[in-house]
């Protein structure tokens, strides 16, 4: 058990290392081209930060452990937005850009109700693995297009140039993707192990321990991003991430897999709707002001602890889990609803208050 334990560590020690030298190395490229921060955020920091969940989903996929692949993507994603954008709002209230609240939050959301779509059968097809695939090509072309057109130019503070700063930065690529293949290999290995050995289901182990594991550098980045000052990337850093675990962590695990991802009936009926529900409760809270408040980023932390701890009690089949429910379903989630949906009700009669002493 004491090896099992090791390798575990061992394989989130170097997925955590990959992925810092991975977006060190593309973010001194992106900003060689001269790419704005949000822009940084939301493709060059997102895919680096979720080389993990791309190299562990994958790599389950080829080894037929479905519930790893797809619960390390759900529960990544719930992590990202519970946990991750929680923890960095209550460090500093975060703002959000306009170009996120009308564009790409609504495609998170879009991808997120995409999966119930797709894993209605049970399975998420090769087919639909392409197409995921495909979406993740069309949305990084014009995003980096947008972005060009910004016209922002790179800091040459943070940015060697000439040949020697460009080599140096793909060696960081190159060794930063060699450990996320070999730290993948070890997570996924330990994972399974102790899954086995504790009698706990590979579903629950990719929602919760793998998907918070691989998670890390993104909670890492969007934390330091707030501390800094940099809220663009980090609020741009975890809906970027989310939209690529859809697109092409859980696409190219389709394509990867002998017959794509099988989609278990306890994922389908309760952890991907609630994959679904954080996402779609991005909209009212981002839209309330541009900002994520310390208020919501507790709320958001509150939902994390208690999901988890739902998850947990299922796992070990414990008796009062209806009880559970049922609180969840009668109380915390409209008392939830009023949290979000009074500010934005306030701030709409506020807007409508202004336009007609405007006019």
């Amino acid at each position: 058990m004491t090896s099992v334990f090791l390798l575990f560590i061992l394989g989130l020690a170097l997925l955590i290392s990959g992925a810092e030298l991975l977006v060190r190395g593309a973010s001194r490229l992106a900003a060689l081209a001269g790419v704005a921060p949000l822009v940084i955020g939301l493709t060059v920091v997102a895919f680096g930060t979720s080389a993990p969940e791309l190299a562990v989903s994958v790599h389950s996929a080829l080894l037929s452990s479905a519930d790893i692949a797809l619960g390390n993507v759900v529960g990544s994603n719930i992590f990202n937005v519970l946990f991750i954008l929680g923890l960095s709002a209550i460090v500093a209230p975060l703002s959000v850009s306009v170009r996120l609240v009308r564009f790409d939050v609504p495609i998170m959301i879009g991808v997120s109700a995409l999966v119930p779509v797709m894993a209605f059968d049970g399975n998420i097809s090769r087919t639909d693995g392409f197409l995921l695939f495909a979406g993740i090509l069309a949305y990084t072309v014009f995003t980096v297009r947008q972005g060009s057109k910004a016209g922002v130019s790179g800091d040459n503070n943070l940015v060697d140039t000439g040949r020697q700063g460009m080599l140096l930065s793909l060696i960081f690529i190159v060794s930063g993707l060699g450990m996320l293949v070999i730290g993948s290999r070890w997570l996924v290995d330990g994972a399974t192990a102790a899954a086995k050995s504790f009698g706990v289901s590979e579903l629950v182990i990719g929602l919760t321990i793998v998907a918070a594991g691989t998670s890390l550098p993104e909670a890492a980045t969007s934390v330091m991003a707030s501390v800094k000052g940099e809220r663009d990337i980090a609020v741009g850093n975890v809906v970027g991430s989310n939209i690529f675990n859809i697109l092409s962590v859980l696409g190219l695990s389709a394509l990867a897999g002998p017959d794509g991802v099988r989609v278990s009936s306890a994922a389908l009926r309760f952890d991907i709707p609630v994959m679904v529900a954080v996402a779609v409760a991005c909209a009212p809270v981002f839209f309330t002001g541009f900002r994520i408040s310390r208020g919501e980023g507790l709320l958001f932390i509150a939902y994390y602890v208690l999901y988890t701890v739902y998850l947990v009690l299922a796992a070990a089949h414990y008796k009062s889990l209806p009880f559970l429910t049922n609180i969840v379903l009668l109380f915390v989630l409209p008392l939830t609803a009023v949290t979000i949906l009074v500010p934005l009700y306030i701030r709409m009669k506020k807007k409508e208050a202004s336009h007609g002493s405007s006019h």
